[in-house]
């Protein structure tokens, strides 16, 4: 099964270490997770929630300011999002008490790249299984999966869709219906630092109207509303 929607969601990384945070955050974006947040401390890590919005949490155990278990159930109180420990506490008392406070998931350092990814990619699975997979539009339908637009109408071969477009539509899709301002989807196209892409993302736009619509000039799908941003419309 193809999990491409999965690589989209919001990961915050809390450690201490510089050198963990760089290696973990390097080891996800090579494997396709493009909205990677870090953080070194308590503090920090919930001045990034408020503004990141996780939808996925890696949490040290022992951190300068607190602890990963207290920082899990601040951070749940805001989100119910699923939280993995990464740490070196490795004894059996610590992984209790994580699992007992509602841990998804418990690894203890040193660790395997491909053990992490794979944890990761299960936990994401488990959480967002509900979300539809495939959207019908007025035109087309979305395989976000396959990261495909499929046309109802001649030529009806699945077109591909960028992974810039597959961010930008999904945060649409979520919020179909709804306006979503360009600033939050240049967050969700470009991570941390979303401004000055303004005018990137109306390239991008363009771009996913030829492959939704059946006039782009006139969407009937994808809307402007003139100062605020764009909405979905979905079937």
């Amino acid at each position: 099964m193809n999990l491409e929607y999965l690589k989209n969601k919001r990961i915050l990384l809390v450690d201490d270490e510089p050198g963990l945070q760089d290696m973990v955050a390097s080891i996800l974006q090579n494997e396709g997770f493009t909205q990677v947040r870090t953080a070194g401390s308590v503090r920090e890590a919930l001045t990034a929630a408020g503004t990141f919005r996780p939808e996925l949490a890696i949490l040290d155990v022992m951190l300068p300011d607190g602890d990963g278990f207290s920082l899990m159930e601040v951070l749940r109180k805001d989100g119910d999002y699923p939280v993995l420990f990464l740490t070196a506490r490795g004894e059996e008392e610590d992984k209790f008490k994580g699992f007992g406070l509602g841990a998804d998931d418990y690894m203890v350092k040193p660790f395997l790249p491909k053990e992490l990814i794979f944890r990761i990619t299960a936990i994401l699975r488990r959480t967002y299984k509900s979300e539809a997979p495939v959207v019908s539009l007025k035109y087309c339908k979305i395989d976000f999966e396959r990261a495909e637009a499929l046309r109802e109408t001649e030529p009806k071969e699945p077109i591909p869709l960028t992974a810039k477009e597959h961010a930008i539509l999904l945060t649409l899709c979520r919020n179909a219906g709804r306006i979503v301002t360009i600033d939050a989807l240049c967050e969700a196209a470009w991570g941390d630092n979303p401004y000055g892409y303004e005018n990137s993302l109306m390239a991008h736009i363009r771009r996913i109207r030829e492959k939704i619509e059946e006039n782009p000039s006139k969407p009937e799908s994808l809307i402007t509303v003139k100062g605020l941003g764009y909405k979905l419309i979905v079937q």
